[in-house]
């Protein structure tokens, strides 16, 4: 009996939704190009939605349908996958794996934890903190992977055997979801944190020829990862899980201690790839205000790929090799690239055709909601929507479609596409929502409703800490008008 499911429904639905749009629908005023722009976005959105195909497998259709329609030529269809965004993420992910390689992260994590933990309270900041210092630079999935072992042998150290089975340890609960909650909110603070901020920066790159650089990105992501952090540290320990402040955790210091002198002394290895990634860091901060007085080319993408090529020249304690080898590097997420190469096609189109203003005079209706509301509406849906879809798919389909309902309402951009990029990473109801909730939730110690219930109330806290931030402190920090359109 074949089963039905929604990859399968996506798989048919995808190309239907095509054929009809490009055979039967007539829109008024809407061009030829236009219309095959709307039928290719109808047919990736359906399969980016359903994950009919693998996502990055998806986003290989515009390279077919887009020129074979005529709405772009190969070229400029193909210029979107080696855009300089992409290859920033590219630099980034490289230097995340040389971070990986020699376990600089996972020493960098427990001396953080072994720096806060004074009680269970502060133990889990610590987890908390480690988590998302680590998910501002590497990925959210390998920061959760990584830290998933040493939570579980703090929990159950700290916890002994007071529990029966691994579902009652409120320890380990509180724990674990503090390291997949802090893996998401670490991403939102630099603009290599998560996919989603890439997309964004590389669709408004695109649509408007407008850089958002390193340092402004967390002149507004800083802010909010850290009070959004400390908003869940609260939330899970003094209203999910309830502490006793002089509950001994003498076992959880022994076992930081153990793992530390596990690892030993910090290596050449190490010291020298925190050298390169120091200094990474420091130019991206200070690119703009600084650095660019005496290098004016100089840009993210460049000092992110200078940083890989001095990981492959440097050598390690071994002879003949290096701190980065390409047997490393090959392993970066190279599907994550594709779906930024798509998603920025499908933002080229939308431009290019004029798919894009046809939709902005579409919503003209707008004009008679307050911006903060709408704002709000936005952030609600794609934070909910999040849960059940992939938020880089969610992005990449959406932020077009919002950059022109800014121009109808004669709005900001930014500000839609910011709160929608920012609530896209803060879906913590579902095990299937983010890799970092599914990783945690693949542990044994959490059943579906403790993700539910704690994950719902801080989807709410999220959603009116970003339509707050966005709204108020986002036009200070960029200094723009949020209810004048400026391009």
């Amino acid at each position: 009996m074949l089963k039905i499911s929604a990859p399968f429904v996506g798989r048919i639905l995808g190309p239907i939704l095509f054929a009809v749009i490009i055979l039967f629908l007539e829109p008024k005023e809407m061009n030829s190009d236009a219309l095959a722009m709307l039928a290719v976005t109808a047919w990736v959105a359906t399969w980016w939605v359903t994950e009919a195909i693998p996502i990055a497998a998806t986003s290989l259709l515009p390279l077919i349908l887009l020129p074979l329609l005529g709405a772009l030529s190969i070229a400029d269809t193909a210029k979107s996958y080696s855009h300089p965004m992409v290859l920033l993420y590219m630099g980034g992910f490289m230097i995340a794996m040389a971070i990986e390689k020699w376990n600089l992260h996972k020493r960098i994590a427990l001396h953080i934890i072994k720096l806060i933990g004074e009680n269970i309270r502060l133990i889990i900041l610590g987890f908390m903190i480690a988590t998302g210092f680590l998910s501002m630079w590497i990925s959210n999935t390998a920061t959760s992977l990584m830290m998933l072992p040493i939570a579980i042998a703090v929990s159950s150290q700290l916890s002994g055997s007071m529990e029966n089975h691994k579902t009652d340890n409120k320890i380990g609960k509180a724990i674990l979801l503090g390291v997949a909650y802090s893996a998401s909110i670490g991403g939102l603070a630099t603009l290599i944190g998560t996919p989603t901020n890439i997309i964004l920066a590389s669709i408004i790159k695109e649509i408007y020829q407008y850089e958002i650089t390193f340092n402004q990105w967390m002149l507004f992501g800083l802010p909010i990862s850290i009070i959004l952090l400390l908003f869940t540290w609260y939330y899970l320990t003094y209203f999910a899980y309830k502490f006793d402040d002089k509950q001994s955790i003498n076992a959880g210091k022994q076992e930081i201690n153990k793992q530390l002198k596990a690892i030993g002394p910090m290596t050449v290895e190490e010291k020298r790839v925190s050298i390169v990634f120091g200094l990474v860091s420091f130019a991206w901060i200070t690119r703009t205000e600084y650095l660019q007085k005496f290098i004016p080319a100089l840009d993210d993408t460049i000092i992110a790929l200078t940083g890989v090529l001095l990981l492959f020249i440097i050598p390690s304690s071994t002879p003949k090799t290096k701190l980065l080898d390409w047997t490393t590097a090959e392993k970066i997420p190279w599907g994550i690239l594709l779906l930024f190469g798509g998603g920025l096609s499908l933002a080229e189109g939308f431009s290019s055709t004029g798919l894009a203003e046809w939709i902005g005079h579409q919503f003209v209706f707008l004009d008679f909601i307050a911006f903060g509301l709408f704002l709000l509406i936005i952030i609600i849906s794609v934070n909910f929507l999040t849960e059940i879809t992939s938020n880089m798919a969610t992005a990449s389909m959406l932020l077009p479609i919002l950059a022109a309902v800014s121009y109808s309402m004669d709005v900001h951009p930014f500000g839609l596409m910011m709160g929608a990029t920012m609530a896209s990473s803060c879906a913590f109801m579902l095990p299937v929502a983010t890799p970092p909730n599914a990783v945690v939730f693949g542990s044994g110690y959490l059943e579906m409703k403790d993700m539910i219930k704690a994950g719902f109330w801080l989807n709410v806290i999220s959603i009116i800490l970003i339509t707050l931030i966005t709204f108020y402190y986002l036009p200070i920090v960029w200094g723009f008008e949020l209810e004048k359109y400026p391009f």
